[in-house]
């Protein structure tokens, strides 16, 4: 997995993208107490079932991989 040169920008991108995104679906409505953490899981869950971003294998799925997935996505926006 190769690092991307702004990839904490690109991250806060797709978190910001990734919640409007699911409160216009009408399927979630974050809260200020929400974490970083589930925000980022529940983001790139919804990406997947949606087919925006391809599924990472079940193995490597983690926290690390899915902030490198949405920083990929935010990047193409």
């Amino acid at each position: 997995m190769k690092k991307l040169k702004n990839e904490k920008e690109l991250l806060k991108k797709a978190i910001e993208t990734g919640m409007k995104y699911a409160e216009a679906r009408g399927v979630a409505k974050f809260e200020a107490t929400d974490s970083a953490k589930d925000k980022i899981e529940y983001i790139y869950k919804l990406l997947v079932h949606d087919k925006l971003i391809q599924a990472l294998p079940i193995d490597q799925v983690s926290q690390v991989t899915m902030k490198h997935k949405l920083a990929i996505w935010a990047s193409k926006l």
